[in-house]
């Protein structure tokens, strides 16, 4: 679904999650409630889709989630890969367990915008950067997405 259509299914005073697929771990961020800020929540490390959909069930229940934003990894000429199909497969395996809205987010550069600003501004070395990124590229993803649900 569109960013707007996602908007008007959104249950009034419930976040956003937004998520950062990846096969090993997945980056999790959380807006509030007002939807004007994401800040990096989690790393959730996949095991299997069973403990994967219901560690995503318990974030849900405790941040009072009402959609999902999924950052939607498109090639530099904005076709998708495997990975994107991946992700909508993904994304459908949610709903189906949760029935909340989501919508897709082009997540092209995230992680290397956040990478750089956790080199650049928070100097941190690669080990500590490796147990951040993902939640980091997670809440970069959101933002922007909660940026453009401003403007709708």
């Amino acid at each position: 679904m569109t960013l707007t259509e996602l908007k008007q299914q959104l249950p009034s005073k419930k976040a956003l999650l937004g998520i950062d697929y990846g096969s090993k771990r997945m980056g999790l961020a959380v807006s509030d409630l007002s939807l004007m800020i994401a800040s990096s929540y989690q790393i959730l490390y996949r095991r299997s889709n069973h403990a994967d959909l219901a560690a995503l069930e318990k974030v849900i229940a405790d941040k009072e989630i009402g959609g999902i934003i999924y950052g939607l990894p498109l090639q530099m000429d904005g076709t998708e890969g495997k990975i994107s199909a991946e992700v909508r497969a993904f994304a459908d395996k949610v709903f189906q367990k949760t029935r909340l809205p989501y919508a897709f987010w082009d997540e092209r550069l995230s992680s290397a915008a956040v990478e750089n600003f956790l080199i650049q501004e928070a100097d941190l070395s690669r080990a500590k950067r490796k147990k951040v990124l993902d939640a980091n590229a997670a809440a970069y993803i959101l933002q922007g997405a909660l940026d453009a649900l401003k403007n709708i």
